[in-house]
């Protein structure tokens, strides 16, 4: 049976298992508890205990493996550290918002909550266990001296002002305008009255949320703050009625009001949404060697790999506009964390035959995943149009795949990287015409 018929036997099957979400890779009866946005600002940050928290995807096989090790150390640190997981795959706001690139990624949270640290132990519960029991003593050593603020080290005290304010922008009438409009950065900019018990209460929020979202991008989104008492102008401009009034602005758009919680948590998972939003697109990389393809797939869910013609077929400028075509696939998908590969027809030919490519039909794609070594290839045009409707298919789990074949990558050729030139054809031996009798060229013989 041709791979199309099979494609169609499979339907139905195989192919709505490929790309969809796997089952949570934990259950209430183990000892390892389960965070969302909704429980994880109650349980973790405004929570007296150490914290381990795994952020995991149900489809990367290094979680998956991971798993039993966890739910062992889990057991092991019952009622001493909690030991929780997020499916950040599911919840990619609240892995956004502690930088999370890549999976698993294990964080403690510690004394001070608003500054997890990264575990870089072993993966296996013996070694996360002893990570465990030095974090902790280091936890109760700080508070023994004093150095922890206590008890309440992961919340902010009201009474006492609640959290340094030095990472809030204060706005006014005159500088609003020549920071916030037209600046490439994203504002959330709250507007306030300073008689206001709403604003004195989200206060400490904003502020501890301000430095977080600093941390996280870079800068590239920024938490303002506007006494509208003072400012009427701007209070009059945006039509603020009540207060606290949070309003988003982005460059090119109107501003548009933001309706979310009001804990910093809230606050800067939304930031973090709006920075994803305007973040560069994801690196399209040349296959060059065995390491760029294994460590590109081994990292994401998928990996999307076109072979694009010969150079000698295309040119600089053919080559560039079917690059240009994936770089804007890749600006479009970018929130889904997939990795942007490329090669050229007959470079890594073992590889092309793998995903059923072999030899003709250039420009080609195959979307691949590499912890079930399935892949589905593309059908339409290499266009923006045939990609995104592709694509599309494929992030709802339909369109027919079929197995890597060899059930594994194949052998990858260490090739020179592309130097964006044209191509040129191979160069000749020159002949050496010294000893002929040029006077003999072209008689006939007797």
């Amino acid at each position: 049976m041709g791979m199309r018929g099979a494609g169609r036997l499979w339907w139905g099957t195989v192919s709505c298992t490929l790309f969809l979400a796997v089952n949570s890779l934990y259950s209430a009866s183990d000892d390892v508890i389960e965070l969302t946005p909704a429980n994880f600002n109650k349980e973790v940050i405004q929570s007296e205990s150490l914290w381990l928290v795994e952020f995991y995807a149900p489809w990367c096989g290094h979680c998956q493996r991971l798993t039993p090790e966890w739910k062992k150390a889990a057991t092991a640190l019952k009622g001493v550290v909690k030991v929780g997981a997020v499916d950040a795959d599911k919840h990619q706001s609240l892995g956004g918002q502690y930088g999370v690139r890549g999976f698993p990624t294990i964080k403690i949270f510690g004394a001070n909550k608003n500054k997890a640290e990264d575990y870089q132990g072993g993966r296996t519960s013996d070694a996360i266990v002893d990570a465990a029991l030095s974090a902790l003593r280091s936890l109760v050593k700080e508070r023994l001296s004093g150095r922890s603020g206590g008890y309440s080290s992961g919340r902010q005290s009201r009474e006492s002002g609640g959290g340094d304010k030095k990472d809030v922008i204060e706005l006014t009438d005159d500088s609003f305008d020549k920071n916030v409009i037209n600046s490439d950065d994203v504002w959330m900019v709250e507007f306030y009255a300073p008689w206001c018990g709403h604003c004195k209460n989200l206060e400490p929020e904003w502020a501890a949320a301000a430095t977080e979202v600093k941390e996280q991008t870079k800068g590239k989104v920024k938490l303002a703050a506007v006494d509208a008492t003072v400012n009427q102008m701007l209070a009059g401009r945006y039509g603020i009625r009540g207060f606290p009034t949070i309003k988003i602005f982005q460059k090119g758009e109107d501003p548009v009001d933001y309706d979310g919680g009001r804990t910093r948590s809230d606050i800067i998972a939304r930031a973090l949404d709006l920075f994803s939003d305007n973040a560069p697109p994801p690196e399209l990389l040349e296959i060059i060697s065995e390491d760029v393809l294994k460590s590109t797939c081994d990292a994401h869910q998928l990996c999307i790999i076109s072979v694009l013609p010969h150079i000698l077929d295309t040119g600089a400028s053919g080559r560039n506009s079917y690059l240009d075509v994936m770089l804007k696939m890749a600006e479009k998908y970018k929130k889904k964390m997939w990795g942007w590969l490329w090669t050229e027809a007959g470079a890594q030919s073992d590889l092309e035959s793998s995903l059923g490519i072999g030899g003709f039909g250039y420009p080609a794609m195959a979307a691949v995943n590499a912890r079930k070594m399935k892949f589905a290839l593309l059908k339409g045009s290499f266009s923006e149009q045939g990609i995104n409707e592709f694509l599309r298919e494929l992030s709802v789990g339909r369109g027919s795949t079929a197995p890597v074949g060899g059930g594994a990558f194949p052998k990858i050729h260490s090739v020179e990287p592309w130097d964006g030139k044209d191509g040129e054809l191979p160069v000749e031996d020159d002949i050496d015409l010294s000893d002929v009798d040029l006077d003999d060229l072209g008689k006939d013989e007797l």
